[in-house]
């Protein structure tokens, strides 16, 4: 068929052709691929003649497939196009492309089975656009949507894998992903040889640009990755395409290769502008024959076809959900491709796993009604069965094959512009986080809160659902880390026996707990076949039987301090637990410091005693719930005042033991009596000017930091000032330096200055404090503090600039790999954000902690993003869902402002709160009032300072 074209035919003549037969307005979202002569799949170019990209053509298949994949379906505007995707999509899953978990191979393959077989019985289900529908709902938001790995190592022999996806440029590690670069943030793609360059965009705090490099099989490898993520950039990011550039007079430098063809944007307005005659086609089920009754022997024809549809879906779901790898013998037979020439094949059979016998896939079952069908062979690896399209594709009627030249939408066809059930089709979406968040729509909002409880006591019942499920994950943390460290002889055996006393009770008390609450809140919203809900909606009976169970475990709550010491005493007794226990901490699993997780029983009891206040508050008297919430609430009060003491101290040893991971050059900083009070960042005023310090405000001495030039990212002491006989002063009119202070030591005095005048008043407050408490009390002391700050003047104060210097020209390696320290905790925040926080402000924090699904939403997007958030230790960290093991990304919130969204902003829904920093901003969106207010209230106790009455009452019941 290919010497049918001009000799000089470009590959869009052949394109538009294939398109045209398949009557595809789409047509954009598509391509052509092939194996050229170095054996790499490539997309046909539709600038260049075929005859030049082709060597062999009557030996070369071309493959009809998904090019461009878009973060959205709904953004598919017609029902055809929608199916193709549906077709690559199972093809994708039958060779192990796309790897998902059991959960979404289980729905997957459902929505499969319902496309291909239909209803069962006399239910009436959803009709194969619906299926192929949810398929795609599905599949968007699994990692490997829409990708394909290009095999490449970073600078350091890493072996990685480089893709690119509508976001930007991504970096995998096997199947997981752990870099991305946004279009937004990249100034240039380019190679040299088999170097892949990525220049990124200069840093709006810094003046430096980051070249990213990457190593490739070859040259031919670095251009074919080249010229997608071009086609990628152009077909997602620009309006119109773009144009070529004039030919140079004398010679040429560089790829001349651009992008050809329709936008994203044009694809979208076109088909949304023009009017189109619909062309009249049908989707239908395989050749079933539904029975109204179950009988056991079944006629032949009923069987005839799920014969062969099951060993298809037992193959993939096999394949799916155990291996993820490709496997030729069981590929799926809903692969697409146009074939040159176009020539017959056998048909393929498969072993029947139910028969013994061999399943014949072949074209009995299919139907096409068209005038001029097009050969679609099946690729099974190397080889391939000749079939008309499947069973689920669109008939056309038999004017359709003599369609007026539509080329890819380009002439007369009516579209059909709905999703399957009816709703419009939204905009274009910004990018996802990962790619992996669902997208909510009004109408399925609506439903939901038609559907669900609106009482305020099934919110805060459900509160301690979200909350215990992040709890209970938190648990087994520590039981991971048990089993991590138990194994090795390094550990004591006292220590694995505190740890496992201590810990495994708790996990299994709790997992039966939150099983009982999922449980009610199941019948509370009427999941189940009970029908009487008067008796399923409360909680407090729920509370106070397992409150009273919980009582005889909070003798091992006591045990949390032994722990903390235990696994101090033994990392310091050997080097080879201390790096164990580092190790552990950099896992993903591990996201807030380890021996905070230590802390959490203790912390989970002041939340129950917290949603008991709650439900307390919000029953009359005479509610049924009353009386068991009170019992409960006296309970756990009483648990909770007996470990209020040990909790505050604890605490403090905890920070103690985070701190001293964070600094450089400091001995014995964990001592007895001595307590943290605040850190943060304030300017130290030298003969250089101003220069960023990190200081550290203790119940004896300050310590002033630069944050060190070692990878360890860890902060490096310069100098200490003992709270003994100093004085403090406002020093603003003396230096003309806005809001700065002078410390009056008895060996020195150091000017510095906060970042606002807010920050002034809570340092000169705390620090004012601890020097009244240092006169009355006999505190530890500071002449063992550090052991090497007899040279802190001036080589601290002229090491700063070549400090600075190498942190802003690093040479970043393109896999961020973990430094051997954890570089995003509190002190890193603070130093980045240029803020302070108090122990005081972490004993608040610890009170507000909170999970639960929350929609979001960027500044400049549309689509609202279901995550699973929760809320801890200054920052929110967002999951796919509930049973993510570890969050996908944090968003740290000191510095930012939480407000409500203005008139002027658009966002007309109800409960939305905004997020914003700088030119930072986002949108979350909650299901309640209720969960509004709780969610504005635990962001607000880390992004707005604590009142001075707050702070002064806490430090009065709990002085450091």
């Amino acid at each position: 068929m290919w010497w049918l074209f001009e000799q000089k035919a470009s590959g869009k003549v052949l394109f538009d052709l294939v398109c045209s037969h398949m009557n595809l307005i789409e047509g954009d979202y598509f391509g052509l691929e092939f194996q050229n002569h170095q054996k790499m799949m490539v997309w046909l170019d539709h600038i260049k003649p075929i005859i030049k990209q082709l060597r062999r053509p009557k030996h070369t298949i071309l493959r009809f497939a998904v090019k461009f994949f878009p973060p959205d379906h709904a953004q598919l505007l017609e029902e055809l196009t929608r199916y193709l995707f549906a077709l690559q999509i199972k093809q994708d899953l039958s060779c192990g492309r796309l790897t998902c978990n059991d959960s979404s191979a289980a729905l997957m393959v459902s929505h499969i089975i319902q496309s291909e077989i239909g209803d069962f019985e006399e239910s009436q289900g959803q009709t194969p656009a619906q299926s192929d529908y949810q398929l795609l709902e599905v599949a968007r938001r699994l990692e490997m949507y829409g990708i394909r790995l290009h095999p490449a190592k970073d600078r350091e022999g890493s072996v990685l894998s480089l893709a690119v996806a509508h976001t930007g440029v991504l970096v995998f590690q096997g199947h997981t992903k752990i870099n991305a670069f946004n279009w937004s943030k990249v100034r240039k793609l380019s190679f040299k040889r088999k170097r892949f360059l990525i220049k990124l965009r200069p840093d709006l705090n810094s003046s430096y640009q980051d070249t990213l490099e990457f190593l490739m099989a070859s040259r031919d490898c670095c251009k074919v990755f080249w010229k997608i993520c071009v086609e990628y950039h152009a077909f997602f990011r620009l309006f119109e395409e773009p144009k070529p550039k004039p030919k140079p007079v004398l010679f040429t430098r560089g790829s001349s290769f651009r992008f050809s063809g329709r936008t994203q944007k044009q694809v979208i307005d076109y088909v949304r502008e023009s009017e189109f005659k619909k062309i009249p086609f049908e989707r239908k089920h395989s050749r079933v024959q539904h029975n109204s009754r179950l009988s056991p022997l079944p006629s032949p024809r009923h069987h005839e076809v799920p014969t062969e549809v099951s060993v298809f879906l037992v193959h993939l779901w096999w394949t799916i959900s155990h291996t993820h790898k490709v496997m030729p013998s069981y590929e799926s037979h809903y692969g697409h491709c146009v074939m040159l020439p176009f020539t017959q094949r056998e048909p393929l059979c498969y072993p029947s796993p139910v028969h013994g016998a061999m399943a014949d896939v072949s074209a009995h079952s299919r139907e096409r009604h068209s005038s001029s069908p097009l050969t679609v062979p099946h690729m099974m690896g190397s080889r391939s069965v000749t079939t008309s399209v499947t069973s689920n594709s669109p008939h056309l009627s038999a004017s359709s094959g003599h369609s007026h030249g539509m080329v890819n939408g380009q002439k007369s066809l009516e579209l059909c512009s709905h999703s399957p059930n009816g709703r419009q089709p939204s905009p274009l979406t910004s990018p996802l986080l990962n790619d992996a968040c669902s997208v909510r729509t009004d109408d399925e909002d609506e439903v939901r809160r038609k559907r669900f409880p609106t009482d305020r006591a099934y919110f805060i019942a459900k509160e301690l659902l979200t909350t215990e499920r992040t709890y209970l994950k938190d648990l087994e943390v520590i039981t991971s880390f048990q089993s991590a460290v138990g194994q090795d002889e390094a550990t004591p055996d006292s220590l694995k026996n505190t740890i496992l006393s201590t810990f495994e009770p708790l996990h299994k008390f709790h997992t039966g707990f939150l099983r009982e609450v999922e449980q009610r809140l199941a019948l509370w919203e009427g999941r189940s076949n009970a029908h009487i809900k008067g008796d399923y909606q409360r909680i407090g009976d729920v509370m106070l039987k397992n409150v009273q169970g919980l009582k005889p475990l909070t003798a091992n709550l006591h045990k949390q301090s032994e722990v903390l010491l235990e696994l101090e005493k033994a990392c310091r007794a050997s080097r080879k637990l201390e790096g164990l226990c580092r190790d552990f901490e950099l896992q993903k699993v591990c996201y807030i410091p380890l021996n905070v997780f230590i802390l959490r029983p203790l912390h989970r009891l002041i939340h129950y005693k917290q949603i008991l206040e709650r439900l307390c508050k919000h029953y009359p008297a005479t509610h049924v719930d009353f009386r068991d919430c009170r019992a409960a609430l006296a309970d756990v009060s009483e648990v909770v005042d007996q470990l209020q003491g040990s909790l505050i101290k604890m605490e403090n040893f905890q920070k103690l033991l985070e701190l001293k991971k964070d600094l450089i050059g400091v001995d014995n900083l964990v001592v007895p009596g001595r307590e943290f009070i605040r850190l943060g960042c304030l300017s130290k005023l030298s003969g250089k000017g101003l220069q960023q310090r990190m200081f550290f405000l203790f119940n004896d001495v300050i310590l002033y930091t630069s944050r060190g030039m070692t990878a360890t990212n860890q902060f490096k002491v310069h100098g200490q000032l003992p709270l003994h006989g100093m004085t403090i002063r406002e020093s603003e009119d003396e230096w003309g330096v806005p809001h700065s202070f002078t410390l009056v030591g008895q060996q020195q005095s150091v000017v510095v200055a906060a970042s606002s005048l807010t920050e002034m008043e809570k340092w000169m407050e705390d620090i004012k404090m601890a020097i009244e408490v240092v006169k009355t009390s006999n505190g530890p002391s500071s002449d063992l503090l550090t052991s090497i700050l007899t040279d802190n003047k001036c080589p601290e104060d002229s090491s700063v600039e070549a400090e600075s210097e190498d942190d802003m020209t690093a040479s970043h390696t393109s896999l961020e790999r973990p430094a051997p320290h954890r570089g995003n905790t509190m002190v890193h925040v603070c130093w980045h954000r240029n803020t302070s926080v108090s122990m005081v402000d972490f004993s608040i924090a610890v009170e507000n902690q909170l999970s639960g699904n929350l929609l979001r939403k960027f500044k400049n997007s549309n689509g609202w993003q279901k995550l699973w958030v929760v809320f801890t230790n200054f920052s929110l960290f967002f999951y796919k869902s509930h049973q993510d093991d570890y969050p996908l990304a944090s968003l740290p919130l000191l510095g930012y402002s939480v407000t409500i969204p203005s008139e002027s902003e658009n966002i007309h829904k109800d409960y939305v709160f905004k997020l914003h920093f700088k030119s930072h901003i986002y949108y979350f969106r909650t299901e309640s009032e209720y969960t509004f207010e709780r969610w504005m209230e635990v962001i607000r106790s880390a992004t707005v300072p604590s009142s001075r009455t707050r702070i002064l009452n806490s430090k009065e019941s709990h002085p450091h």
